[in-house]
């Protein structure tokens, strides 16, 4: 059975039944919209797009894969706000002949990775596309906290980090490179690119260590602080020595014969948190200290501007799709 022959409502029926509701959700799939309480009369909302060959393949990941992904590097936002992710809404664009088991996988997915922090698929839509695509907006309340933003940041305070950088864009990588089979030490960097793992409590519990600003990792260390440089009028120095690559990133820097650190410093897709506490704040282990806030402007790491950055979806190096490189 084919997603073709299922038909638009056979698919929506299909998927609606994988995805049970939490307590946030007060109307769920099947009206003109969803209800959704709002206890604290805010709502705290991130939308992602992901488009197969730019964020994806289907022959490099499984439907599961994808559906964890995209509903991670939304939830990952929203936790990034200080705020307790609720819920999702999925906009899917398929091919007609995605079959039903990839649509129950897909589904699943999205489910579990919502189970990690408690949220809910609360509704979406379904259209024919040629490719794959994922529109996922989501949902979060911040009961009653103030949001943590990007513009908090203060000259003497720390730079902490909390998950994984590199990892995906390692992973990638060696996808690329077609060495992502046959070594058991470099399986993880392709399973974080495929599947981020986001550490969603460090960024729920940031605001109770005194985060004053704090962004979720999607397009690289530096490139991403600079938001934050920009937003607060500072400058961050970054110290390498406590960014070192974590020892799968150095075995697979040595089979490409590329920096481990370039991966750390702009890798995206690992959906970590950066947060600015104040000096002298004692962090759960969780939290490494990388850098700290000066006055200026911009982000140097050990004193000087690094010689690559980001991803940026417009810019002329960036225009290739995943056979290349990806968001």
């Amino acid at each position: 059975m084919t997603a073709g022959e299922l038909g638009e409502f056979g698919v929506v029926g299909r998927l609606v039944g994988r995805l049970p509701q939490g307590g946030a959700v007060l109307l769920g799939p099947g009206d003109d919209g969803a209800v959704l309480s709002a206890p604290d009369g805010r709502v705290v909302v991130s939308t992602d797009l992901l488009v197969e060959g730019r964020h994806f393949r289907r022959d490099w990941s499984t439907p599961y894969d994808i559906g964890r992904k995209a509903a991670a590097q939304n939830l990952a936002d929203v936790a990034a706000m200080g705020a307790t992710p609720t819920a999702i809404f999925t906009g899917l664009g398929l091919p007609p002949d995605v079959s039903a088991e990839w649509l129950d996988r897909l589904a699943d997915g999205l489910r579990d990775e919502c189970h990690l922090v408690g949220a809910s698929v609360a509704g979406g839509d379904v259209v024919r596309s040629e490719t794959v695509i994922l529109g996922v907006t989501a949902l979060g309340d911040l009961a009653g906290r103030p949001a943590v933003t990007r513009a908090g940041a203060r000259p003497g305070q720390i730079v902490a980090v909390a998950g994984r950088l590199g990892w995906a864009a390692a992973g990638l990588a060696l996808l690329q490179a077609g060495r992502s089979s046959g070594d058991p030490a470099l399986e993880p960097l392709v399973d974080a690119h495929r599947r981020p793992r986001p550490p969603y409590a460090c960024g729920l519990a940031a605001f109770g260590l005194g985060a004053t600003a704090m962004l979720d990792v999607s397009d690289g260390l530096v490139q991403d602080l600079g938001h934050v440089a920009k937003a607060s009028g500072v400058g961050i120095f970054l110290d390498s020595t406590a960014l070192a690559p974590a020892s799968p990133l150095v075995d697979a820097a040595a089979v490409l014969n590329v920096p481990a650190l370039d991966w750390v410093l702009t890798g995206g897709d690992d959906h970590a948190f950066a947060a600015v506490f104040p000096a002298g704040r004692e962090l759960p282990s969780e939290w490494r200290i990388v850098g700290e806030i000066l006055e200026g402007s911009g982000v140097l790491v050990d004193g000087r501007v690094y010689r690559t950055g980001g991803w940026d979806h417009f810019s002329p190096a960036n225009t290739d799709e995943i056979v290349t490189r990806e968001k």
